[in-house]
């Protein structure tokens, strides 16, 4: 399938029935990849659907296909999350085509705002980096106790806490729009490093693995070289 056998629209209240499904998809998704992932209820994502801050997809006859929303903190910040396409529909550039109509819709609604999220994929990195994210540190989101409180349901919050907020299995990507470069630079950068991206992921999975039976030990720990320090923040 090609981008132009879906049909990707801002939900209204037409959409609600597909909450439950959408639920359903991020649980079963995320026991498939073995990663962590925020739960969320279908009555958060009707209200999303609601308020006008979501995208939702489907093919041409009809199927549900995919969804993302936004989420926003102190008018300042502002997450494109949940993204998820269904099983049948995936590798055929949805995912892709949902992140961009949610990054314009976000632009649109907030247009002074910091885009960012929060990825365990390469693939949404890469994604990310066409639109002109970048990779940052922790500290440069969001401090707002009600954006990392949604972390508590994830199955690495524990490693998140140990290390004080400042990093975790996830990816920090940030777009600021007074001060970002132009997507085509981003995604020059990240298509001539994703292999470091990659090493490194693998190396953040192991050695947050270990934290996890070892806090004391891992919070003491100093990474192995300066472009492992960088990547952990």
């Amino acid at each position: 399938m090609k981008n132009e056998d879906f049909i990707i629209t801002v939900a209204n209240t037409t959409h609600l029935d597909f909450a439950p499904i959408i639920c359903e998809e991020y649980e079963s998704s995320a026991k498939a990849r073995g990663t962590g992932i925020a739960k969320r209820t279908p009555e958060y994502v009707k209200q999303k659907m609601l308020e006008g801050k979501a995208v939702i997809a489907f093919s041409h006859d009809g199927i549900w296909a995919g969804f993302c929303y936004i989420e926003t903190w102190q008018g300042e910040y502002v997450a494109n999350s949940g993204l998820i396409v269904a099983p049948q529909f995936r590798k055929a550039g949805l995912a892709k085509a949902i992140k961009k109509r949610i990054f314009e819709l976000s632009r649109q609604k907030y247009p002074n705002a910091k885009i960012f999220g929060l990825t365990t994929g390469l693939a949404v990195m890469k994604i990310n980096s066409e639109l002109g994210y970048e990779p940052v540190t922790y500290s440069e989101l969001t401090q707002d106790e009600a954006f990392w409180a949604g972390c508590r349901s994830c199955v690495n919050y524990d490693i998140l806490m140990s290390k004080e907020r400042k990093n975790c299995m996830c990816t920090a990507m940030l777009y600021d729009p007074k001060d970002h470069y132009e997507p085509e630079e981003t995604k020059e950068h990240f298509e001539t490093k994703s292999k470091v991206y990659e090493r490194l992921l693998r190396l953040k999975q192991k050695l947050f693995g270990k934290s996890v039976n070892n806090n004391d030990a891992s919070k003491n720990s100093k990474p192995k070289n300066l472009l492992l320090q960088l990547f952990l923040g």
